[in-house]
């Protein structure tokens, strides 16, 4: 039986390695899966450190790109080198709830010649899960990842079954075809630690590819750390230290995007219906730790935050009509606020 995320925390809680330790482990694990990543996946780096910063914070990413950008390959290779189980879920809209959590059978106990309900656990039970093309699917099935998402928990039939640690949803979403789609409600968008677009390689990136994708190159892929490992390197971010004052600046800069007659910031009351929520602040301070750390610093700074800025508040600012109209975009609203003094 699997056990629960308190269980495995309070073990985890009795290691005898330090956060000295644990920092140099996680600094040498990044250096390894980069190159490990680097076998099979040209470019994307920035894409993939901020994949990484969202599991470490156990948050869930949107990634947003035209199809054939590698998204699968890059989560599939990233899953492998981590050492953890993946399950892809094609988002289609014939697709039910029961698809990704799992059903009950009945079964005939071949002992006693009883019929048994058994449970057949759905994709959602593994470490990391790709939604693919989440937005082609019913919100009713969309609202089947929510429970997952938020408790690392799926009920079904009445039973509630813990998911495996540690546990991340990675969603994609195509950007360009807006037929036969559902667009994902603000409150599961509000899920999302990151909103994070994924671009066209360069033009070398692009020959490199073609190079390797056209050859008989096989990469071997060597297992960087273990899902224990993960977990570890989680509590030790809960554990790094954050100043006052760069609370006070996320905090800040998330009331920034709300607008409301108290707001000085003309362009903020005229662009946004809505601003960002306190789950925004919370993955700022979350989301600047990780890169810290990433990046071998004992403590986050201004530049943290401020790359932390765009991922996490793009899909959480809804534009007004006058914003659509004239084309502004939220990473637009979002620059003008990190340029705010």
């Amino acid at each position: 039986m699997n056990k629960s995320r308190e269980e495995k925390k309070v073990n985890l809680s009795t290691s005898k390695s330090s956060d000295g330790t644990l920092l140099r482990r996680l600094r040498e694990a990044r250096e390894k899966l980069e190159k490990e990543m680097g076998k099979v996946i040209v470019g994307q780096r920035e894409v993939i450190e901020k994949i990484l910063i969202s599991l470490l914070c156990e948050g869930h990413s949107l990634l947003i790109g035209v199809p054939g950008l590698a998204k699968t390959l890059m989560v599939n290779t990233l899953s492998q080198v981590l050492g953890l189980k993946f399950n892809r879920v094609q988002f289609t809209p014939d697709l039910m709830p029961a698809d990704i959590t799992g059903t009950e059978i009945l079964e005939e106990d071949k002992r006693s010649g009883k019929r048994v309900m058994k449970f057949l656990k759905g994709p959602v039970f593994a470490n990391i899960i790709l939604a693919d093309e989440i937005n082609r699917t019913p919100p009713k099935t969309q609202a089947a990842l929510l429970q997952a998402m938020q408790e690392r928990k799926v009920t079904v039939g009445g039973i509630t079954y813990e998911l495996d640690l540690p546990f991340t949803v990675l969603a994609t979403q195509n950007p360009i075809e807006q037929e036969g789609t559902y667009p994902l409600p603000e409150a599961q968008l509000d899920r999302f630690m990151f909103s994070i677009p994924v671009d066209y390689p360069s033009p070398g990136e692009e020959e490199e590819i073609v190079k390797e994708t056209t050859s008989a190159y096989l990469p071997e892929l060597n297992q960087v750390v273990s899902g224990n490992e993960i977990l570890e390197f989680q509590m030790l971010l809960r554990r790094v230290p954050v100043s006052d004052a760069l609370i006070k600046q996320a905090v800040g800069l998330v009331a920034k995007t709300r607008p409301n007659k108290g707001n000085k910031l003309d362009y903020v009351n005229t662009y946004v219906s809505w601003g960002a929520g306190p789950r925004a602040s919370q993955y700022l301070i979350l989301g600047s730790k990780a890169r810290a750390i990433l990046r071998g610093e004992l403590t986050p700074g201004k530049e943290d935050l401020k790359s932390m800025a765009h991922p996490v508040l793009r899909h959480r600012i809804v534009t007004s009509f006058a914003a659509e109209a004239e084309g502004v975009s939220t990473d637009d609203l979002v620059d003008r606020l990190l340029a705010e003094k």
